[in-house]
């Protein structure tokens, strides 16, 4: 008999409060079903069973908060025969009427809405067909400035009425997640002997690539920018193996595969980064996809805990924020961090000559108890490498 026990979901939590069963005695599950949803201070995680076999006995109750390792409920193993003894006490003590343990309110992150009908028709790109939705804006109203005027995300933006102050459950919410961020990062600045090495790569030829890639490819099928530096950062970490997994009580254990986190920022504050399994391994069209369905998720408050607990290596982009770097902090337990600032044309020599080309800055802050600055220069330049072969990735 296996106990399926309160899982870890990151360095910041210690306990979770269960929102929802989704299995009961007698139901059979398999390695990597979804059997509860625990409510955390990043929202509402989708656990996923680590076992195999039928769920025997719920231990907890719904509205329950319990610290990271104790006992759920009970997993019986395929074709394992339960002992007359055991069973006894339980068909006893369910013969006695027991008044039902008092749920707690559930408390759920706001799902982000679709587009509203009749909308289906005109031309804009996903992410601005979802922030429309979010915001309750009808896409027939707005003049977009995208290709042949089909509405993009900054035509939406553009158009969103002025912002409501959040309720005050969202504000304490957003409130208790800053602060376990706050602690998880100052923990990992007092227990991690950080160094930093920065890098700025050209992107002309990834760029080039992509334009005349993109050209070929309907909207919601386009591959951004962020998700060819996410490939060429879990290549290059697949090669350069003490960048990628987990410093625990045995020292550094690397990982095989390269399960990529993926810092998200949540609408109205707070930031995840859940990981993408396997990003070494998937094509930058599959790779898009799980980055788009990750975020949608995470924004949603709907996460799985393998997610949230898995990721080797995390990388951090800024988008278009109009910063040149930033220095990153590692997530415990693993051992570097990749941040990006924002790709902007760029004065470089190229040749012997002074030319403007789109480029990135990108900085790795790793473990110095496992790399060292040599190391750390040795991966940023085999991302370089992927880069500059955008064709290959």
């Amino acid at each position: 008999m296996a106990s399926f026990n309160m899982p870890s979901l990151g360095a910041d939590m210690e306990a979770g409060k269960l929102v929802e069963w989704l299995v009961k005695p007698g139901d059979a599950v398999k390695r990597g079903d979804i059997v509860a949803v625990v409510e955390t201070q990043k929202g509402a995680i989708e656990i996923e069973s680590f076992e195999e076999g039928v769920v025997e006995k719920l231990l907890a109750q719904l509205g329950e908060t319990l610290p990271v390792g104790a006992p759920m409920a009970m997993i019986r193993s395929s074709g394992e025969v339960v002992e007359e003894t055991e069973e006894k006490p339980r068909e006893d003590k369910a013969a006695s009427p027991v008044a039902p343990a008092p749920t707690a309110p559930e408390q759920v992150l706001p799902v982000s809405p679709t587009a509203r009908p009749g909308t289906k028709d005109i031309a804009a790109s996903p992410a601005a067909r979802a922030r429309a939705g979010e915001l309750g804006l009808d896409l027939a109203m707005l003049k977009g400035s995208g290709p042949n005027g089909a509405i993009v995300l900054a035509d939406v933006e553009a158009a969103q009425p002025s912002q409501p102050t959040p309720p005050p459950e969202r504000q304490d919410f957003l409130a208790e997640m800053r602060n376990a961020i706050a602690a998880a990062m100052a923990r990992s600045k007092r227990e991690i002997p950080h160094y930093y090495v920065s890098h700025t790569i050209d992107l002309t030829r990834a760029s080039d690539w992509l334009s005349a890639t993109n050209a070929a490819r309907p909207p919601e099928d386009r591959v951004l920018m962020g998700a060819v530096l996410s490939k060429a950062i879990a290549l290059a970490a697949s090669e350069v193996k003490p960048v990628n997994g987990h410093f625990g009580e045995n020292g550094f254990e690397a990982s095989d595969p390269v399960h990529l986190g993926v810092a998200i920022a949540l609408r109205g504050g707070g930031l995840v980064a859940p990981a993408i399994m396997d990003a070494d391994k998937l094509s930058l069209t599959a790779l898009m996809a799980a980055m788009r369905d990750v975020t949608a998720r995470a924004r949603a408050g709907r996460l799985k805990s393998s997610e949230m607990s898995m990721a080797t290596l995390t990388f951090s982009g800024l988008g278009e924020r109009g910063v040149d770097a930033m220095a990153g902090i590692i997530v415990p337990p693993q051992v570097a961090i990749v941040t990006a600032g924002t790709p902007r044309p760029t004065a470089l020599v190229r040749d012997g000559a002074l030319v403007a080309a789109q480029a990135v800055t990108l900085t790795l802050a790793a473990d110095h108890r496992v790399s060292d600055g040599r190391l750390g220069a040795k991966f940023l330049t085999a991302i370089e490498h992927h880069l500059q072969t955008p064709e290959l990735l």
